[in-house]
């Protein structure tokens, strides 16, 4: 009896609670609004920086040879590869003593000219006076040589028969013209002073010749290659290794036709000079040197249809000095430590470019097909075309038409989004935030270790 009441009882009390519930109240589900990833964009003003990397190569590089030929009696200790050498060195030295007779035979016989020389001269002198004494007989005559003398000298070029076979009054001065040709030894005075010429000449080549024995450096370098050895034999022309110049290097920064259209004065040399930059990576710290651009190729490249910049490097093995942005260490106050830059080796540059009164950097995530990137205004995406100015690895240079005051960009991937589409900027993680969670988690553990 008891528990059919109790069961009664549950019964009337559940039609009460089904009967006197109150209806859900209908609610429109929530829009997904989705979390992206946006930054600022920088905007600067000033000279553009044209970045670029290429290839550092020696600006002079020289083969070592031999004009003469020779047995090698002295090589320079510090003609090793690698070494370092001065300029006006020797670098090794011939055996010179048969240049120095040839030297000696030369000398002797330009000697011996001077005097065939002096002896022609005075057979000139000697005829002169000979066909002088001969005209005094010829105009003091009336016509007949009777007293020409078969021991005269003029008698034996010309005999007195036949000057008097043609002595008329009409023919007399070019009887006189012919005769001083031959009687005035003038040829053969001419003769000796072409044979003393040849000497002089001779004895000129001997002296080079000497000279060529002793192999200078004309530049300061390092030795790339050596091939020599001392008591080897060497022919003109050989190879005996090569020099590396390092008073300058050069760097070939290849750039496009817009980057380079960005360079100001760029074919117009000598019009002010172009600042430059070249960084290198080395034991993980960037560093610097000075550069300046030399000169630009009118010739594009057939591979890549860019033009090549030339940058010339002074002072290259001084060692560069530490670049002003270091990622994750510490830039150290001297370059003290700074290796040389080295050729062959791949670098950076940053080449000074054309001012403008504005101009933004983007980060290359927030770039879009077609120079399009989507910003964010007012909490929705706004699709905007950008130009851009250049474009490297990481960044690119853009100008600010159609950018806001301050503009926002969208730099996380999106798999589809909308002009106008309402998003939600994610907040960026501080390091001070990422710092002190280990710390938190240190605190709590010895908390729970003292609560134990």
């Amino acid at each position: 009896m008891i528990g059919g009441l109790v069961l009664l009882a549950a019964i009337i009390i559940a039609a009460l609670l089904i009967f006197s519930r109150t209806e859900p109240e209908e609610k429109a589900p929530e829009a997904l609004v989705p979390l992206v990833q946006a930054i600022p964009i920088e905007i600067r003003s000033g000279n553009l920086m044209i970045r670029g990397a290429g290839t550092v190569r020696a600006s002079e590089e020289l083969t070592l040879s031999s004009e003469v030929a020779g047995k090698l009696v002295y090589v320079n200790p510090n003609l090793r590869e690698g070494q370092r050498i001065a300029r006006g060195a020797t670098l090794f030295r011939i055996d010179p003593s048969n240049y120095n007779n040839a030297v000696q035979t030369a000398q002797a016989d330009v000697a011996s000219q001077n005097v065939a020389v002096m002896e022609a001269r005075e057979e000139v002198a000697l005829a002169k006076a000979e066909l002088a004494r001969f005209q005094q007989r010829i105009n003091g005559s009336s016509g007949k040589y009777a007293n020409v003398d078969d021991s005269d000298y003029a008698a034996r070029i010309l005999p007195p028969d036949e000057l008097i076979k043609n002595q008329t009054a009409s023919n007399i001065p070019q009887q006189q013209t012919s005769t001083n040709r031959l009687a005035t030894r003038q040829p053969q005075l001419l003769s000796a002073r072409a044979t003393l010429r040849r000497a002089q000449a001779q004895l000129a080549d001997a002296q080079k010749a000497l000279q060529r024995t002793v192999v200078r450096a004309p530049f300061s370098g390092v030795v790339r290659s050596e091939e020599v050895a001392l008591g080897s034999y060497v022919a003109p022309g050989q190879s005996l290794g090569s020099i590396v110049g390092t008073g300058t290097f050069e760097a070939v920064i290849p750039l496009s036709e817009r980057e380079a259209a960005l360079i100001p004065s760029l074919w117009q040399p000598g019009l002010n000079r172009i600042e430059a930059s070249i960084y290198s990576v080395y034991g993980g710290t960037r560093y610097r040197w000075q550069a300046f651009v030399d000169r630009a190729s009118s010739v594009l490249n057939p591979q890549t249809r860019t033009i090549d910049v030339f940058l010339r490097i002074p002072n290259p093995t001084r060692g560069g000095a530490p670049a002003a942005n270091q990622p994750d260490r510490e830039v150290s106050g001297g370059a003290s430590g700074a290796p040389p830059l080295f050729v062959g080796s791949f670098v950076d540059a940053e080449i000074t470019g054309k001012a403008l009164g504005q101009y933004a950097t983007l980060p290359l995530a927030a770039l879009r097909p077609g120079n399009k990137i989507w910003l964010v205004r007012e909490g929705r995406l706004r699709s905007v075309t950008v130009e851009i100015l250049q474009r490297t690895d990481t960044e690119a240079l853009i100008t600010t038409n159609n950018l806001d005051e301050k503009p926002v960009v969208v730099v996380s991937s999106l798999k589809s989004a909308t002009d106008g589409q309402r998003v939600r900027i994610a907040k960026p993680r501080t390091e001070k935030t990422a710092a002190s969670k280990p710390n938190d988690k240190a605190t709590t553990k010895k908390i729970s270790g003292q609560a134990q």
